[in-house]
């Protein structure tokens, strides 16, 4: 496998690519990442929502990071960067995204660095993100060195439609 190749898509590229950050996606959720979508998934559904984010994407409020290794989609991040006057510092991760085929090569630790860079080229400070509690996710943002701020019960349906936890996440980045 070679090194990842990380990348901002932008624009119309990213218009462009929806149709495969939804297979993506729906790989991903098919296999069983609770990532706010029910299985089965379709790849068409998954791409819709890609392309509902559209505007945010082309207006510069959502940073959408993409991974490729030897020129395959591998994985995907987002950063939502605070809208509000006094939220200027902050911003959210969401949707970090890492082929099941492809987990456990530190694509999702790259990813998250990436995100983190982003951040700080843009004078946010501080970043926050949630996660399924118990899952894998969550103990690979601990490794991560991201701080627990707290456990929500019930927050959200998993995959199969069972209700579950989520842990709060956040991480104070220094320039």
């Amino acid at each position: 496998m070679s090194a990842p190749i990380i990348a901002r898509v932008e624009g119309g590229a990213f218009h462009a690519m929806a149709n495969d950050l939804g297979e993506l996606l729906a790989d991903v959720v098919n296999a069983g990442a609770s990532v706010g979508f029910l299985r089965p998934l379709s790849a068409a559904a998954a791409s819709a929502w890609w392309r509902s984010i559209d505007d945010g994407v082309r207006a510069g409020h959502i940073i959408v990071l993409v991974a490729r290794v030897d020129g395959r989609l591998a994985g995907t991040a987002q950063l939502r960067l605070a809208a509000m006057p006094n939220q200027a510092h902050r911003a959210d991760v969401a949707k970090v995204l890492v082929r099941p085929s492809m987990r456990r090569r530190q694509l999702g630790g790259t990813l998250m660095s990436a995100i983190e860079s982003e951040a700080r080229q843009r004078a946010r400070t501080l970043l926050v993100l949630d996660t399924e509690s118990g899952s894998d996710a969550e103990k690979f943002y601990v490794a991560l060195g991201w701080t627990r701020s707290g456990v929500i019960p019930r927050y959200a349906q998993d995959t199969d439609g069972t209700m579950r936890a989520t842990t709060i996440f956040y991480k104070e980045l220094t320039r």
